[in-house]
């Protein structure tokens, strides 16, 4: 199949596109410039499936209308897959589907598969993966080398608008009990120097080494002792879950239900559900390399079969089921 997809910024770029072409399929990246740049690519291209996914500058009002105008004129399925569920369900994913009318919404979230069933869009759930070419195992580099690691951006603004949002309590359990008990974690991502008033303790900015390319991230993954994996909610994983594991990275989290779901807390991974845990597992890991390496494997091993091709493949078996393809 000839897969165009309508989205071009590099966090996407790398993961389900490769997945595609793993799965023997031809694939078409563009971003959205003006209205005539879909049809030109369709009129080129001629895909037999078109996929928009996440919430990037593709998705503003105007490229809706263009979306729908264009698709709507061709014999093309239009597949979104909602990756900002559930914290932005209304206010992205719902206003992006009701103008840009996919054929079928792919989520991230499962308890919301029957939400946009009954809105009245097709939809299944399909989780977050990893791509072997982009996260994988390589060297220790001294440029990232630390004992803990978070690479993530702050969103001190979305903690602040959304008060009940998990990562906040992630925040609490994962990171705040190491920085009182004076341990060093080396921070990658941004606006974590506005975060001193959220986690009630000051960041030294010596700690914090800004913004990192995304496809530069398994270098950090794989020079830390520790990585440390926040979570948004507890229904799902985040996307640098499998990220981190498929990198071969040694991953402490908050142990939630979708963690535990997928996860072996101890084999291929440790999962924590309080401060003191955290603080005493890490006291206990940093100490240990070849048990942080036995685990590492494992845990690397539990994600080989959550990769991009594996996603891909999921997307297509889900289409040809609901007839979509």
């Amino acid at each position: 199949m000839r897969v165009l997809f309508l989205e071009n910024h590099h966090i996407w770029i790398y993961g389900l596109p490769n997945g595609f072409r793993d799965a023997g399929h031809e694939v078409l990246i563009t971003g959205i410039e003006r209205e005539d740049t879909i049809t030109e690519k369709i009129s080129q291209f001629k895909p037999d499936l078109a996929l928009m996914l996440g919430w990037t500058e593709q998705h503003v009002a105007a490229k809706r209308k263009w979306i729908r105008k264009c698709i709507s004129t061709e014999d093309i399925p239009l597949i979104y897959w909602a990756t900002e569920d559930p914290i932005h369900s209304q206010v992205l994913t719902v206003p992006f589907i009701m103008q840009a009318r996919p054929d079928f919404v792919f989520t991230v979230s499962k308890e919301l598969v029957a939400y946009y069933e009954k809105l009245g869009f097709p939809a299944a759930h399909l989780d977050f993966g990893y791509h072997p070419s982009v996260h994988k195992r390589t060297e220790k580099m001294d440029e990232y080398s630390c004992r803990l690691a978070v690479v993530a951006n702050a969103y001190p603004g979305v903690i602040k608008v959304y008060p009940d949002f998990f990562r906040l309590e992630s925040l609490a359990i994962l990171i705040v009990p190491l920085l009182k008990a004076g341990l060093r974690i080396d921070f990658w991502g941004v606006r974590w120097h506005e975060m001193d008033d959220i986690l009630g303790v000051k960041l030294p900015r010596e700690f914090l080494h800004g913004y990192l390319p995304y496809e530069e991230a398994y270098k950090v993954y794989n020079s830390a002792d520790i990585v440390i994996g926040l979570q948004n909610t507890k229904t799902q994983v985040t996307m640098r879950t499998y990220e981190i594991l498929g990198s071969g990275g040694f991953l402490l989290t908050s142990a939630t239900p979708a963690v535990n779901e997928l996860f072996e807390s101890g084999k291929q991974l440790i999962a924590v559900a309080s401060p003191e845990e955290t603080l005493a597992m890490v006291q206990f890991y940093l100490d240990r390399p070849d048990e942080r390496e036995a685990i590492r494997k494992q845990g690397q091993a539990a994600v080989a079969g959550h990769s991009y091709r594996h996603r891909a493949e999921s997307i297509i078996a889900a289409l040809k089921a609901r007839k979509i393809i």
